[in-house]
């Protein structure tokens, strides 16, 4: 079959893409370039109308970078490809077709030509007494802002208050999970708490206890054995208790009762214990491996059917250099989707898709200000230089130039300022005021 050909048959071809995440802005980026050689339509389908760069989200807990900076417009970074807001519920293959839940709670059946499946994960949550009415989690921007609230909130809750059981609950903040996530937000959190304590006359830093709670015999452990340790050692330095093969038991009633046999109060829970791809594919007739991921073959093709493809954190990838499948992370979901639209790209063109093959050569951990541990192509580093590479590699990896000024200025503002430790907690409850008004 001749190029001309191959473009012919399907004039337009009808793209859709579900999910707005790495995979999916990455996946239209590319196949937004491609355009003038590939006539498509594209479509694709996101609950917001951005996209969030997490690896950045604990500076955002910490107030160091501001929340819209670290947020993608869809429509402004994708201005050729159809945005739909709203979610992806059921994919049905036999008939090329999604069913979206669009804002208004319609749902609408979109027919596809292509079809990329990039929904990503969500939270990890157990069955464990109270920790869904008492935890939040990290993975959205909106936890980010939400905890930093919380974290100023009960300083001044437990500056205020002369009841001693309510004030060290109100000071006691526990991570469960130390992956990056978590080790990085109570990293972050951690030194904004030493910076409003500092102005709070009657609390110190020796009134707070932060707890990081973890199932296995180590922390991070995506990381050299040996960083690990120097990392567990400067969490421990500064005053952090880190509870390793202890797994929390119970939250009810704010009591965190833990495997250990310790049992204490605490107003704030946090929970950064693993994720699980969402559920997208366990309600659509895909191929699913045991951990409900998608099964794809090494050019990211959904196994078993035509022109449909999927990467991230939903799909088990192959994974050429480690002999298993790629991790979820930042790194590997980017690098996949910038292979994807390639391949669609050349398969659109009648050309032979190429595998997905990406050597991780590093990992990067930050630790709080001027903080953190790395080790890239077999270099390992800790403290000011890992955290400057973990800034810069971050920054250099973030979409757009007009995101990456707005965060280096965010970044050099906090060189020559001290940090702002003011919580906006009522932007949770905007409606409160008012309705206060109303009642006088």
């Amino acid at each position: 079959m001749s190029v001309t050909t191959a473009v012919l048959e399907w004039p337009r071809r009808r793209v859709l893409i579900l999910g707005g995440g790495y995979v999916g802005l990455y996946t239209a980026l590319g196949l937004q370039r491609s355009l003038a050689r590939v006539p498509m339509e594209i479509t694709l389908v996101n609950p917001e109308n951005f996209m969030t760069y997490q690896p950045f989200l604990p500076e955002v807990a910490s107030g160091l970078i501001e929340p819209r900076h670290v947020v993608l417009s869809l429509r402004q970074t994708l201005p050729r490809v159809r945005l739909l807001v709203g979610e992806a519920q059921r994919i049905d293959t036999s008939a090329r077709m999604v069913s979206i839940r669009m804002m208004d709670g319609r749902e609408e059946d979109h027919p596809y030509v292509v079809l990329v499946v990039g929904a990503g994960s969500r939270s990890r949550v157990l069955p464990i007494p109270g920790l869904k009415e008492r935890a939040i989690g990290f993975k959205r921007v909106e936890e980010a802002v939400f905890l930093r609230n919380r974290v100023l909130s009960r300083l001044d809750l437990g500056a205020e208050t002369d009841d001693p059981k309510e004030r060290r609950a109100a000071l006691t903040f526990v991570f469960v999970g130390a992956g990056y996530a978590g080790v990085e937000a109570l990293a972050e959190l951690e030194d904004l708490s030493r910076a409003a304590v500092a102005s709070i006359p009657n609390l110190s830093r020796e009134d707070l206890r932060w707890v990081l709670v973890e199932a296995t015999g180590r922390i991070l452990p995506e990381i050299d054995k040996r960083l690990a340790r120097y990392a567990q050692q400067r969490l421990q330095k500064r005053g952090i208790e880190v509870l390793l093969d202890t797994r929390l038991e119970s939250a009810e009633g704010g009591v965190m009762r833990l495997s250990n046999g310790d049992a204490f109060e605490a107003q704030t829970l946090v929970w950064t214990a693993g994720v699980k791809p969402e559920p997208l594919g366990a309600h659509s007739d895909l191929p699913l491996d045991e951990r409900g991921r998608i099964r794809v073959d090494a050019c990211l093709r959904v196994e078993g059917l035509d022109g449909v493809w999927a990467a991230g954190d939903a799909a088990a990838v192959p994974d050429a250099f480690a002999k298993g499948t790629s991790p979820p992370t930042a790194q590997h979901a980017l690098r996949q989707a910038r292979r994807l639209a390639a391949n669609i790209v050349a398969t659109s063109l009648g050309r032979v898709p190429q595998p997905f093959r990406y050597r991780n050569l590093g990992q990067l951990c930050s630790l709080g200000r001027y903080k953190g541990v790395a080790m890239v192509l077999g270099l390992k580093l800790k403290g000011f230089p890992a955290w400057f590479l973990h800034r810069s590699y971050h920054l250099l990896m973030m979409p757009t130039m007009g995101k990456k000024v707005r965060i280096a200025f965010d970044w050099t503002v906090g060189l020559f300022f001290p940090q702002e430790v003011v919580q906006l907690g009522s932007l949770q409850s905007p409606h409160e005021p008012f309705e206060r008004a109303a009642e006088d």
